[in-house]
């Protein structure tokens, strides 16, 4: 009986061991990395909140907020695989670095529109220089992390999303009413711009301190914890099915990965249309001061977070990942239709949009660990920046649909009815392509 007790107490040490690894390099990189990304998701959906003012200062219609808010994602399209190839050349701390001084400065810059035509292209660049931040990053986790534990890292990481809107939401009302009697000689929404925009740049900055080119070159892990982890990201590589090949040439080819991407602008559909036009929806619902529609919108994305967590603790532990992906989507089209459908009544409304936002943002958590177990180190740089690419033209094509669709009709009712019915479309698909 001593051998496998012996055993068994070698197994269960070697399993603190990991354990104690991945603790210890989760509080090293993921608290800086939440911190740009949180601070990535504010500069790039607090156009929502100035919108409240800036339509009426400079003269737009609600189209051209639309095609302003979603022309982002043209850039951000166009410029996705180029990015992330970019990164692996130069390194993820370097051109991180990079990337974030330039759409920080970008971001800051659009305190100075006057036209439409600026608003465009400003917006244009933006979305280009912030290209390759995301799929980076989900490159970057992916080569620290192995498979079985992506879930709760991702949401971990994610929750940057959800708490942008808990924080963005109540700061960006704060600094419109503060500075609403144009302090300075910029108007509420200019000032906004400029306080959410310039910490960007100065996290780029920290980015070439804070951050390692891998595990290989980071200097705070000893021998023996670089040797456990190579091993265990070694057997995860090994694992996997070769299911398409490393070149860039055959990941455009493949069609699972394609369909990775439809079922990500599915989610993302739903995402945006919250992330852009939350703010205005809470507004047609009667409130009209613009620090109480903050702290408002701040509501689902509390839940949203605490959701979030608890869904990817769950399925790292059920290790079964296409219905805890699903059934948040379901949730996702269920919010907007409840939302719809109890427009007139403000707690039922608000309740939908909760259900909406805590089950659209917790799909983008539990969509990741499927392409990223799915496609080898070599073919993910490519993959990954190509399925997000995909998602993010639901961030033109959401806000701007949006936007005209209220145009036409007088009312975002139909819209959002459209956007249940993608997000519905895209659990058939991502069922379809996680089981086989």
């Amino acid at each position: 009986m001593s051998i496998p007790n012996s055993t068994a107490a070698c197994s269960v040490a070697a399993q603190d061991e990991r354990n104690a690894l991945y603790r210890k390099i989760t509080w090293r990189i993921i608290p800086f990395i939440f911190v740009c990304y949180l601070f990535n998701y504010i500069d790039r959906v607090n156009v929502g909140f100035a919108k409240l003012q800036m339509l009426k200062d400079l003269s737009f219609s609600e189209t051209i907020y639309g095609l302003g808010a979603g022309i982002f994602f043209i850039g951000y399209v166009l410029c996705g695989v180029p990015s992330n190839l970019a990164l692996t050349r130069f390194g993820p701390r370097r051109w991180i670095a990079v990337m974030m001084v330039a759409w920080g400065l970008l971001s800051t810059a659009l305190l100075l529109v006057k036209t439409p035509e600026q608003f465009y292209i400003l917006r244009l660049f933006t979305g280009a220089a912030e290209a390759g931040f995301f799929p980076g990053m989900v490159l970057y986790l992916s080569q620290w992390f192995p498979a079985n534990r992506r879930g709760r890292i991702m949401a971990l990481f994610m929750a940057a999303i959800p708490v942008s809107g808990l924080v963005g939401g109540p700061f960006s009302g704060w600094i419109l009413n503060h500075f609403a009697l144009g302090q300075g000689g910029l108007a509420g929404w200019q000032w906004m711009f400029l306080i959410q925009g310039l910490p960007t740049v100065l996290l780029g900055v920290l980015a070439i301190f804070m951050l390692s080119d891998g595990f290989a070159k980071a200097r705070w892990l000893s021998d023996d914890e670089r040797r456990l982890l190579e091993a265990d990201l070694s057997a995860d590589e090994a694992s996997k099915v070769r299911g398409v090949s490393d070149s860039v040439s055959a990941v455009l080819r493949n069609p699972t990965v394609w369909a990775f991407g439809l079922v990500y602008f599915c989610i993302q559909s739903g995402v945006y249309a919250i992330n852009f036009w939350l703010p205005s929806i809470i507004k047609s619902l009667g409130f009209s001061d613009a620090l109480v529609i903050g702290w408002i919108s701040a509501i689902p994305y509390l839940l949203a977070g605490l959701f979030m967590q608890l869904v990817g603790h769950l399925s790292d532990l059920g290790g079964e990942r296409r219905w805890y992906l699903v059934v948040p989507m379901w949730m996702g089209a269920a919010g907007l239709i409840v939302a719809v459908s109890f427009a007139g009544n403000p707690v039922m409304a608000i309740f939908g949009l909760s259900i909406a936002t805590m089950g659209a943002l917790t799909g983008l958590p539990m969509f990741w660990p499927l392409p990223t177990a799915f496609l080898s180190t070599a073919a993910a740089a490519a993959g990954l920046a190509l399925i997000n690419s995909m998602g993010q033209i639901a961030g033109f094509v959401s806000p701007y649909l949006v936007g005209w669709i209220k145009d036409m009709t007088g009312t975002t009712d139909v819209a959002l009815y459209l956007l249940a019915g993608m997000t519905v479309l895209g659990s058939l698909v991502a069922l379809s392509v996680s089981r086989r």
